[in-house]
């Protein structure tokens, strides 16, 4: 039989790798599975995202404290990050960096007094809309001075308007998800810290649809995402 010696020495490597599993992911790369539709109709809920945690600094394992920084996020990146109102993470879009004058009204984006410009995307580009989306909703491409991705807009809720502008502050970005009417974000919370935002989220790994007995989204694995 195999002896106690034995039995501790194998706890002590599955601690050991378990361990070394959750420094990874702490510090070199992380997936975080997406609960909500804030992001649509880029990510949707059931994705399974790859994030980078190594995009643009070195943190301490399990904290937000730096131990090397060599970029910051830029205008039109997806980011993870700590929920400023709550425990938990959150998944956006970088809309404003430090120092940007926002403004926003109804469906209408302005950043340091430029229009940002928007123009209609087919639903059907969007294969993991399911049928409510594609008869209530609107796609289109926001035009985010050199970066293009698509937004939806959709009958759910009201936007909250921004009173005047809003001025990002020093170290802070201003973050959206690309579902506007259906995200809670910097409209609600205001702009968030550096220190908060945890990585570049690059790409969907795997993704399974919670609306169809979770089965898979074969199209969706391995797809990137910007």
């Amino acid at each position: 039989m195999p002896s106690k010696k034995l039995f501790k020495s194998q706890r002590v490597l599955f601690v050991s790798i378990v361990l070394l599993i959750l420094i990874c992911r702490s510090m070199v790369a992380d997936w975080y599975r997406v609960p909500t539709g804030s992001m649509k109709p880029t990510i949707f809920e059931g994705d399974f995202i790859f994030v980078n945690r190594l995009a643009y600094d070195l943190k301490v394992p399990f904290t937000t404290l730096w131990i090397a920084q060599w970029g910051n996020p830029q205008r039109g990146d997806i980011v993870v990050l700590k929920n400023p109102e709550e425990s938990g993470r959150l998944v956006k879009r970088v809309i404003g960096m430090p120092g940007d004058h926002i403004r926003l009204q109804g469906e209408q984006l302005w950043i340091n007094g430029d229009i940002i410009s928007y123009y209609p995307l087919p639903k059907n580009r969007f294969p993991a809309l399911n049928q409510q989306d594609r008869g209530t909703h609107t796609t289109a491409a926001e035009q985010l001075f050199d970066q293009v991705h698509p937004v939806m807009f959709g009958p759910e809720k009201k936007i909250p308007p921004i009173q005047g502008e809003y001025i990002v502050p020093d170290d802070h970005y201003f973050m959206l998800g690309d579902h506007r009417n259906d995200s809670r974000d910097s409209r609600y919370f205001g702009a968030v810290t550096r220190r908060s935002i945890l990585g570049h989220a690059v790409g969907v790994t795997v993704s399974f649809d919670p609306e169809d007995n979770w089965d898979p989204r074969w199209g969706r694995f391995f797809l990137g995402i910007d």
